[in-house]
């Protein structure tokens, strides 16, 4: 895939008598009767997805397009009003999961195919069977994109074409090596297509000739048609809209107890804890202190001193040798961690009412308030895609881990973090009736 392509290429859409579609028509017959003879080996076909879902009978009756939306949808990536931007069945992220109620008859929505790979692999098989040709086919539709005005048509579905080309290692014309640049061939092509068929023109399929390098027989493409263009969850910087994000990104944080040995990013824990600095806080205060143990050194001191700590405790309490054990191995998620932080309190700032119940009552205030500062840290985290287990042991032995780590004697540990990427992904959150939390007065 190196190399210039051709210096021409031509696009040009079949007749604007295409024949309306309807659910049962053998739409790989009609293109061919609009097409030929003019179809040639190496050209590249442009469906607009409307005919393939009329043709396979994605007609669905449906007085309420909200409720055909939520059927298709998969997950909700923004909401602004009545518009939804979100994941449909097809993997695609988009407005109203790609229903239509245009061009459809009063009282039904088109659904996009349900594989509209399969779609496109179907007529370019039935092409060569009938017309003796072999074409690329690509199954085409209308997306709005994030950042930018105006709509243009995207491949949802590709047999027979290369959709994208991976430029990653070649050197551009100044000699640079080019290390990110991978070309949307599929969705190009579309968006070219779309130039000759219009919206309202009448012409559904548009015809692509000169690029013939584009096409390849299917064991030089990926099955995956142009699913390959679709980013997974992993990979994609920009999952979630603004709102959505704040709700997600809450029950995106987990407990992890299991830790790959990959490295933690100290700037991504820094970036989590100018996140915890935003919590609430009285008096105008910042009780906040995160302690970053960064060398497996510092961690291994403090949690070696805090089981010595935990130990003696146990075995102060009348605890049997397999009782001590078994309870010291419930610290062993902090060791397995690649990263430990341990919050603190500094409730500097704090009133003194001489007063036993106001001043309980005040300490409490800062204690609340750490707690969201560590919610926060915890939840900026997750955003990160860093695993994390908030563990409470710090709390019980507070003066030896000042000690072990040098701190102000007005610091109160609050706990300790492990950090890192988890090791496997944690199993669906089990829902909590919310009214089973809540009271109405």
């Amino acid at each position: 895939m190196s190399g210039a392509g051709p210096a021409a290429y031509a696009v040009r859409g079949l007749g604007a008598d295409f024949p309306e579609v309807r659910p049962g028509d053998d739409l790989a017959k009609l293109i061919a009767a609009a097409a030929a003879p003019a179809l040639a080996d190496g050209d590249i076909l442009l469906v607009t997805s409307k005919i393939v879902s009329k043709a396979e009978g994605r007609v669905v009756e449906a007085d309420d397009r909200e409720a055909a939306i939520d059927a298709e949808t998969v997950r909700v990536v923004a909401r602004r009003g009545t518009l939804r931007i979100v994941e449909n069945r097809q993997g695609l992220v988009m407005a109203a999961a790609g229903v239509d109620a245009s061009n459809t008859p009063a009282g039904t929505v088109l659904l996009l195919p349900e594989d509209p790979d399969a779609s496109a692999r179907a007529i370019r098989e039935r092409l060569r069977a009938d017309l003796g040709v072999d074409v690329g086919v690509i199954v085409t539709d209308t997306f709005g994109r994030p950042w930018r005005n105006g709509l243009t048509d995207v491949a949802i579905g590709a047999a027979g074409v290369r959709v994208l080309k991976d430029l990653r290692g070649e050197r551009d014309a100044h000699g640079n090596p080019m290390s990110a640049t991978v070309v949307a061939l599929a969705d190009e092509l579309a968006a070219a297509g779309d130039l000759v068929k219009g919206k309202a023109s009448g012409m559904p399929v548009a015809v692509v000739s000169g690029l013939a390098h584009l096409v390849a027989p299917e064991r030089d493409v990926p099955e995956s048609g142009a699913r390959e263009l679709v980013r997974t969850a992993a990979d994609d910087m920009f999952r979630l809209g603004t709102s959505e994000a704040v709700r997600e990104a809450v029950a995106l944080r987990r407990t992890v107890r299991e830790f790959t040995d990959e490295p933690v990013d100290p700037g991504a824990v820094r970036r989590a804890v100018a996140a915890a600095l935003t919590a609430p806080a009285p008096h105008h205060t910042a009780p906040w202190r995160f302690v970053l143990l960064e060398s497996a050194a510092s961690r291994t001191r403090l949690l070696d001193a805090m089981r010595d700590a935990w130990i003696a405790d146990l075995r102060r309490d009348g605890r049997s040798k397999e009782s001590v054990a078994k309870r010291v191995r419930r610290g062993e998620v902090l060791r397995r961690a690649p990263y430990l932080v341990v919050p603190c309190l500094v409730a500097d700032g704090a009133h003194a009412y001489g007063d036993p119940r106001r001043d309980a009552a005040e300490r409490e205030m800062f204690v609340v308030a750490a707690g969201a500062g560590v919610q926060n840290f915890l939840v900026a985290l997750a955003g990160e895609q860093l695993g994390s287990a908030w563990v409470s042991s710090t709390m019980f032995c507070r003066d030896v881990v000042r000690e072990t780590l040098s701190l102000p004697a007005h610091w109160d540990p609050m706990g300790a973090v492990a950090v890192g990427r988890p090791a496997r992904q944690a199993p669906p959150r089990p829902d909590r009736p919310v009214e089973d939390f809540v009271t109405v007065r």
